[in-house]
């Protein structure tokens, strides 16, 4: 990714710690760090020209480097930052069912509709009348048609996400949310969750059916009118089987999305479980969002740059579990409190860090990745720590397809809330591979000085 960063980002430190390795004959602890929260007003440069003249002055300073196809991009997003200045989705002009969520009952059921109570005739009255009203109002106020957004996809550092922030933090509506889709789409299965718990109890002899996923649409539709999602990817089944009916909700609510992903729509969910399930969802999103590529081969994060002094220790050298002891005592020694187990609370699960002092944790790859831990609790960790020593990061093989899987999405979560050295062949299998091309990219950007510099929490 080009040089340039965010400088309202605020970050969290990750030390990581590597077993023997073939690539450097074991390496002990990596530092690194991850990008924190996005801020919801424009840049203050924002007033003072377009993304264009912003892109230019950031090159003539040398803070990136030109690329073509960037500029192409941006002024792809300079015309969408013009439309969204004015634009709204509100008010929401569609009919909101009540207790009754319409569906279609199952092919379980449909013989034995007795049963099956999908609305009462009082509910379907109800809400063919406010379906009426609705109609009138939308005649006499029709409101714009909702601008298309763009899905920008590319190979790690290319720019992808540095173009988004670009754009987001040029746009002066605050009706705007950026955010990581690992983490959106947890908070739209805590939504889900919460609708379903707040629904009528079933009567008896009787079942209703209850979709909550266009309400939870038509909610997050009501908070924002333009969604910037950094690293749109698919890995998890039960993210596949709703995103379809969730975007279509999100769209005929007016939400704008742009999005960033290292794969192209028809990608998606590659080799996914049930993904003939999925497939239609493509075909929404490239109806609402233009595709752009960057495709220069380019990879910015792996441009020469000032290292960030000693990042990591190999178990070969001497006294190298000493030095990280060294480390944490040192780090902990700031910190008003004592070196202890500490409990998380997450989605009503209890997670146990073994050794942590104040905002540091020292653990190990096992606690970390061999337990089922998911990205929710990733970002987590995030929160509670600024500094995470992660020790005996094993070599990656194939038999360790879930480890692997565990270690990319704690990356990408650590990176974003920001993103090892040389170019790494740590096991063989079409989609971890594919994904750990992004995670060598983010370690390795991981070791600049500069990448330490703009993510020292301390300073906010």
């Amino acid at each position: 990714m080009a040089a340039y960063r965010l400088w309202w980002t605020t970050r969290c430190l990750l030390r990581l710690t590597f077993k023997e390795t073939s690539l450097s004959r074991g390496v002990w602890c990596e530092l690194f760090k991850a990008v924190r929260g996005h801020a919801s007003m424009s840049a203050p440069w924002a007033a003072h020209g377009g993304l264009i003249s912003h892109y230019d002055s950031l090159v003539c300073s040398g803070s990136l480097q030109e690329d073509d196809q960037q500029r192409a991009a941006l002024l792809q997003l300079e015309q969408l930052n013009k439309v969204m200045t004015d634009y709204t989705n509100i008010p929401i002009l569609l009919p909101q069912p009540k207790d009754c969520l319409h569906r279609q009952p199952t092919p379980e059921l449909k013989n034995n509709t007795s049963k099956v109570n999908l609305c009462s005739p009082e509910e379907k009255m109800s809400n063919e009348k406010e379906g009426r009203d609705v109609d009138n109002i939308q005649k006499e106020s029709p409101k714009p048609h909702p601008p298309h957004g763009y899905y920008i996809h590319g190979d790690v550092g290319t720019g992808k996400t540095m173009l988004m922030d670009l754009f987001y933090s040029f746009v002066e509506n605050r009706r705007k949310r950026r955010v990581h889709f690992n983490a959106f789409m947890l908070d739209v299965h805590r939504r889900i969750h919460k609708l379903k718990q707040s629904l009528p109890k079933r009567r008896i002899g009787k079942m209703t059916m209850y979709d909550p996923i266009f309400p939870v649409a038509m909610e997050i539709a009501e908070e924002t009118c333009l969604l910037c999602f950094d690293e749109f990817q698919v890995v998890d089944i039960a993210d596949a089987v709703i995103l379809k009916q969730l975007f279509e909700g999100l769209f005929k609510c007016g939400v704008v999305v742009v999005a960033t992903s290292n794969r192209p729509p028809e990608e998606l969910y590659k080799n996914g479980l049930q993904r003939t399930a999925f497939v239609p969802f493509i075909g929404v999103l490239k109806e609402h969002c233009h595709t752009v590529s960057l495709d220069t081969g380019i990879d910015y994060r792996t441009r020469e740059m000032e290292a960030a002094g000693k990042l990591y220790y190999i178990s070969s050298e001497p006294d190298a579990e000493n030095a990280v002891n060294t480390l944490f005592e040192e780090l902990a020694y700031r910190q008003n409190d004592v070196t202890r187990p500490r409990v998380l609370n997450m989605q009503g699960r209890e997670v146990t860090m073994s050794r942590t002092c104040g905002t540091i944790a020292d653990c190990t790859f096992q606690e970390l990745c061999e337990r089922p831990l998911g990205a929710g609790d990733y970002l987590e960790i995030a929160r509670q720590f600024d500094t995470v020593i992660i020790r005996n990061v094993p070599h990656f093989r194939v038999g360790m397809k879930d480890q692997a899987r565990r270690f990319t999405t704690l990356i990408d979560n650590f990176y974003d809330q920001k993103e090892a050295s040389e170019r790494l062949t740590l096991f063989t299998a079409d989609e971890e591979v594919f994904a750990f091309q992004r995670t060598i990219s983010r370690l390795t950007e991981m070791q600049t000085e500069q990448y330490w510099k703009s993510g020292d929490r301390s300073r906010t």
